[in-house]
């Protein structure tokens, strides 16, 4: 659609965009959001990117289409005071352990209510404290801490395509959970870490196991070897301010000797042995005609959706272990005999992208 929409002044093309949120950002607008993601559904439940066209209605500018001809305002002062009242609501219904929460620092929620300068609550507490899940070996669930945005939902469903999450109940009663509430580690979470990703706020977290790291590093009897995934030595850089794509190899070795491991590794090493073993795999198969076609077994998250939804692929999938696994396995068995340990003794801490693992 040909045209222009005028926003906050400013004449802006129309080229393609779906949405009245896609055309302020590209102008350089931090519209804030908590339920809109380009990737997903629109949801349209949070009402934070609420826009004032020219006669004074209040529209949603992440489900409103762009016209020819619209005007509209993104900071009006009735648009300042809606979302400053919509945070005072969801703080109403929200665990505010701001200092305990694992996102503290990190929350889009604290984030927001730091920007719209949300000092004080005027609506009376309605949250009810909540058990935590834990019972995945990798994910967290709190809903004491959930908003209702549903970005873990849609991602669920939409992307993933497993659904192990949805919204229960109605009005004030609604919540996100899996089917007859209960624990994820129930139903047919795979754990790959896409809700947890896109989760606002501390309602969904990856589980540490941190403590036990420490407990280790400080144990004088144990070996503690380190191995990190490639994407990790890239990835680890924005965290601390560098710009993205930033190798940052020498400085996390280094960070990780001070720390306290006697060794890091690259799981690049292991994933090599295990791109040998599975080609040597697929050459017998080949050539006997058995078992094809093969498919990968190096993402537990991917083992677990197979076992779960593709049961009569199982014989298919490689018999090799993850990368990750192996190098664990190779720790325990040759460098424990080369370094004249017990297994026992040999602790192997693993530095990864994926949740699943």
């Amino acid at each position: 659609m040909a045209g222009f929409v005028t926003i906050d002044g400013v004449q802006v093309p129309i080229n393609g965009q779906r949405n009245l949120l896609e055309m302020v950002r590209e102008t350089g607008i931090d519209l804030p959001t908590f339920c809109y993601h380009s990737e997903l559904s629109v949801y349209g439940a949070c009402r934070m990117c609420v826009v004032e066209d020219s006669r004074g209605a209040v529209l949603s500018s992440c489900s409103t289409p762009p016209m020819d001809g619209m005007s509209i305002k993104t900071n009006t002062p009735r648009l300042f005071s809606i979302r400053k009242m919509m945070l005072e609501l969801l703080l109403a219904n929200h665990n505010r352990d701001c200092t305990t929460c694992v996102k503290n620092g990190h929350c889009r929620l604290q984030d927001l209510c730091q920007r719209y300068g949300v000092q004080r609550v005027r609506f009376p507490v309605t949250m009810a404290q909540q058990p935590v899940d834990d019972s995945t070996p990798g994910i967290v669930r709190d809903f004491s801490k959930c908003i209702l945005c549903g970005d873990c939902v849609r991602v669920c469903s939409e992307v993933e395509g497993v659904g192990a999450i949805g919204f229960a109940y109605r009005g004030a009663q609604a919540r996100v959970t899996p089917a007859y509430n209960r624990d994820l580690a129930e139903v047919n979470c795979v754990t790959c870490g896409q809700c947890v990703a896109l989760c606002p706020t501390g309602a969904l977290s990856v589980k540490s196991e941190t403590d036990a790291v420490w407990r280790a590093l400080r144990d004088p009897s144990k070996k503690v070897l380190v191995q990190v995934a490639p994407a990790v030595r890239v990835a680890i850089g924005e965290e601390f301010g560098l710009p993205p794509g930033e190798i940052t190899t020498g400085k996390m070795v280094s960070a990780l000797r001070k720390l306290g491991f006697d060794q890091a590794f690259d799981t690049s090493f292991t994933a090599d042995l295990t791109t040998l073993e599975e080609t040597s795999e697929f050459i017998d198969r080949l050539l006997t005609n058995k078992r094809l076609p093969q498919f990968t077994s190096c993402c537990p998250a991917w083992v677990k959706c197979a076992e779960q939804y593709y049961p009569e692929k199982l014989d298919q999938l490689s018999t090799c272990k993850s990368p990750q696994q192996m190098f664990g396995a190779l720790a325990k068995r040759f460098y424990a005999k080369e370094e004249g340990l017990q297994p026992a003794d040999v602790f192997v801490v693993s530095v990864m992208p994926c949740t699943a693992k």
